[in-house]
């Protein structure tokens, strides 16, 4: 497919070419890449793919949602970058449920040290699935990971013994409810353990180490640090909205990545932990155990790790929209 970009507002049709692949480094569930683009002379349109939805393990899009959010803020913070101001609007289109953001950069700003920092992380974040090292994550790097979840409007709530405890009943017990479900499995099989040569899903080159027992530190990551006798596990957070609406997950999912990359920048590796937040039995228990006043988005293990595969990228000509933009 040829690819066909056009300028849009401050931006040359190079440089759109140049944040749109930034936006396409985000994470996204299974490597799924549930995302589509258009630009025309005035804005940047985000939308959803739903023919990349997963139906068992996200039937009502929230992951979706999430992993464009990922996508949008790499696309605000590669703008940022460039010294153009991304003045963004969500869901512009009342009954256009696919259409998230539209993206105008329109006019000049300051490029701070911050935002060129996290545009230039954006490219090294890539997540880690092998075992993590026995090595404490420091405590005020743990702070600035907070700060930028709220940065985002989004919140990292401290974890006590008992919350830790709690969590780690819900990963086994949403495991075990996702084991046994068959619809699951397929849809698993059919994103995991893929060629190195796909462009989307995750290769067996990146799958991580196989359990060692019903320990969720253990389970799918094998941690070396995941011993009790070990002083120093990987650091479990959870990222949670003060709202669980479509708008409120696209912003979750821009707190997400504005931690990672934050992460990133810090030397750290994170993964995800889906299962107690794609159940949904579970997921309402783990709102319980965080207070009832947030609703958990994402569970993320963060440590320090080995270099690992890269997961694959479509190229970006399939990800853009063929039809004209509407933004106008």
């Amino acid at each position: 497919m040829t690819l066909h970009v056009a300028p849009a507002g401050q931006l040359s049709a190079e440089q759109v070419t140049s944040v749109l692949r930034a936006a396409t480094l985000a994470p996204s569930t299974h490597n799924t890449q549930p995302w589509l683009f258009t630009s025309d002379r005035d804005a940047i349109e985000l939308y959803a793919d739903p023919d990349r939805v997963l139906p068992v393990a996200d039937g009502d899009r929230r992951e979706l949602l999430l992993s464009c959010g990922a996508a949008l803020f790499n696309l605000r913070i590669a703008i940022r970058a460039r010294g153009v101001h991304p003045d963004t609007t969500l869901f512009p289109r009342r009954g256009d449920p696919d259409l998230l953001a539209v993206i105008r950069p329109r006019s000049a700003a300051s490029i701070d040290s911050r935002s060129a920092a996290l545009a230039r992380a954006i490219p090294r974040r890539h997540t880690n699935r092998a075992p993590f090292a026995a090595k404490p994550v420091p405590s005020d790097l743990v702070g600035l990971l907070r700060h930028a979840a709220e940065t985002e409007s989004a919140w990292l709530p401290r974890l006590d013994e008992d919350q830790l405890a709690g969590l780690n009943d819900l990963v086994r017990e949403s495991h075990h409810v996702q084991s046994a479900d068959p619809a699951f499995l397929a849809e698993w099989r059919r994103w995991t353990g893929r060629a190195p040569s796909s462009r989307d899903g995750v290769p067996f080159t990146a799958g991580g180490t196989a359990a060692a027992d019903d320990t969720w530190v253990l389970r799918d990551f094998g941690d070396r640090a995941a011993s009790a006798a070990t002083p120093f596990p990987p650091l479990v957070v959870v990222l949670g909205s003060f709202g669980d609406s479509p708008a409120d997950r696209v912003r979750a999912g821009q707190a997400m990545q504005r931690v990672l990359l934050t992460a990133t920048m810090h030397g750290l590796d994170a993964s995800f932990i889906s299962q107690p937040v794609e159940v949904r039995a579970t997921r309402i228990r783990l709102r319980h155990l965080l207070g009832d006043g947030l609703w958990p988005q994402i569970v993320l293990r963060l440590g320090y790790g080995e270099p690992v595969a890269w997961t694959p990228r479509r190229a970006l000509a399939d990800m853009l929209l063929e039809r004209p933009s509407l933004s106008a």
